[in-house]
């Protein structure tokens, strides 16, 4: 299989699909900007060729470096990044040189939260009241049905961009009189903890990979108040998490896809309310976080479905896994020698986070993992004590 990988280089963990794409028996060609010296040697090692573009934006470029592909090799089997940036540009190429997977049409549930609600609906799972609102006069009205807070956000955007939480009417003039001139959605505001279904499907929609996530805040909370985060994932899945993720797919007909699917877990009623649905795998170091969870290879997993529609064999969740991040901003009780020497028999990774990526999940990171979720979770408490 010819398999176009896209903008290889970034997140800078996923240079391990291509690898898998390549151990697979894949032509893996990879389409970036970045310069071909400046690429990991891993990533070369994997590349049966490299096409650098000017500009990712310029659809005509890319375009181009499609059609060589195609004169070269002959039929493009596949065209992914695994990153919800480039979604809608790998759904046009698809669309145009006839490649499998995610089109055009099939893109608007995918992208508006306003869409996203419907689907919801349809699948049966509850979702928290919103619609799409341009005007102030609108926004008040929504606000007498549901009351304040509210979040207001595009209603097509990634990850917490332009995402407010708004208390009264003079926090909603102010985000009118700034938003964006796209779309907006708002939302009535869910007490809650999030939770997340995360995992990959075969070609023909089966489950073959997942797990679940609690998170300490949202990414718009930690974004907005500069804070920091911490996320883990459980050895068991809560029944109505998995429930609730197994109908979204099936609404969405995903077929050789990760997913990230957002929920709140309301703090009163204990139900779940969906939020969001990502077509890709959760951001950051959470793919690296499946592996250690799990004594496996998913970038491989990955790999194997896309090609062989299949994986290598049946996983287990050996371990609970927790990342934790911090930002150089604060002070905390614990310095980095101290993290090692006192938890470095549960510290299974950390590193320095990507600048882009560092205001979600700060600017140094920890994966952590045991058998047993209280030593995790000490370890975590300790991690991120400030002074």
């Amino acid at each position: 299989m010819n398999y176009v990988y896209f903008s290889p280089h970034f997140p800078p963990n996923y240079f391990n699909f291509c690898v898998g794409l390549k151990r697979f028996g894949a032509n893996v060609l990879g389409l970036g900007d970045l310069p071909y010296h400046e690429l990991r040697q891993e990533l070369k090692d994997s590349f049966t060729e490299y096409y650098r573009v000017d500009d990712m934006h310029n659809y005509d470029q890319l375009v181009r470096a499609m059609g060589y592909f195609t004169y070269k090799y002959g039929k493009i089997g596949g065209i992914d990044s695994n990153n919800e940036y480039w979604l809608e540009t790998e759904a046009r190429l698809r669309s145009q040189f006839n490649i499998p997977g995610i089109q055009v049409g099939e893109l608007d549930a995918m992208k508006q939260k306003s869409k996203m609600k419907e689907v919801f609906e349809i699948a049966g799972v509850p979702v928290a009241r919103g619609k799409i609102i341009d005007l102030f006069d609108d926004a008040l009205n929504f606000i007498k049905e549901v009351g304040y807070p509210v979040v207001g956000k595009p209603d097509t955007g990634v990850g917490a961009a332009n995402t407010f939480k708004l208390h009264n009417d003079s926090e909603l003039r102010y985000y009118f009189d700034t938003k964006p001139d796209v779309p907006c959605i708002m939302e009535e505001f869910v007490v809650g903890d999030i939770e997340s279904f995360d995992g990959l499907t075969d070609q023909c929609g089966n489950l073959v990979f997942f797990t679940g996530h609690a998170y300490s805040s949202g990414v718009m909370e930690v974004v907005n108040n500069d804070t920091h985060v911490y996320y883990y994932s459980w050895r068991e899945i809560p029944k109505d998490l998995e429930e609730a993720g197994r109908k979204i797919i099936k609404a969405f007909r995903l077929k050789a896809r990760f997913f990230h699917f957002e929920f709140f877990r309301h703090h009163k009623h204990k139900n779940l309310v969906a939020l969001e649905v990502n077509m890709r795998p959760p951001g950051g170091f959470t793919t690296d976080m499946f592996n250690y969870a799990c004594d496996f290879n998913i970038y491989d997993e990955w790999a194997n479905v896309v090609i062989n529609n299949k994986i290598t064999k049946p996983f287990s969740r050996k371990y609970y896994v927790c990342y934790a991040g911090r930002k150089f901003k604060y002070n905390y009780v614990l310095s980095h020698d101290d993290v090692i020497s006192k938890y470095g028999n549960m510290i299974v990774h950390h590193d320095y986070i990507s600048g882009a990526l560092a205001p979600a999940l700060g600017n140094y990171g920890y994966i952590i993992r045991n058998t047993e979720f209280e030593p995790l979770q000490n370890a975590t408490h300790e991690i991120q004590l400030m002074h």
